[in-house]
């Protein structure tokens, strides 16, 4: 397994690998599949993103194919440039059990201390997702409130925690 930063030339990996997620795990994510399907010039906008300063895209590569992504994407605004928040976080079931969605994690907690500007981290999980809501506990993070009804995907609604890692 290669865990790496993403860059431009990784664009369309990522896209297929984000529209895998949003079509398996819809409850996972606040855009849907039919969003992302309607959206104009999608790698190009992924290009751009991969771009942005004070955000990070890893993934992790089996045999040179994406199975997992995740994003840190460090706040903006002066008060808030001490917080980051965690987005996109998906394995591909090819790429589950074997410790990927650690790794990347990591990988993107290693990147929020390098900085030395961001001191918190924030992510949300659904609350029925039992397996990722103990790997985010296990890297030390803690739940600081829950949302009923964060999502709703057809007629079912999920529930959201929302959690954050201080780093020391």
């Amino acid at each position: 397994m290669e865990l790496r930063q993403l860059v431009a030339e990784d664009a369309s990996a990522y896209w297929e690998l984000r529209l895998e997620a949003l079509k398996t795990s819809p409850e996972a994510f606040g855009a849907s599949y039919e969003e992302a399907m309607r959206r104009d010039n999608p790698i190009e906008r992924v290009k751009g993103n991969l771009s942005v300063k004070g955000n990070y895209t890893f993934g992790a590569f089996d045999q040179s194919k994406l199975v997992g992504m995740v994003t840190l994407a460090q706040e903006s605004n002066l008060k808030m440039k001490h917080r980051a928040n965690i987005f996109a976080m998906y394995v591909s079931p090819i790429g589950r059990g074997q410790g990927t969605g650690k790794a990347l994690m990591r990988l993107a907690i290693d990147q929020a201390r390098e900085s030395r500007e961001i001191e918190k981290i924030n992510l949300s999980v659904v609350t029925s997702n039992e397996a990722a809501k103990n790997l985010y506990l296990q890297l030390g993070f803690k739940v600081f409130g829950t949302e009923d009804m964060a999502l709703k995907v057809g007629d079912t609604y999920y529930g959201e925690h929302h959690m954050s890692l201080i780093l020391n």
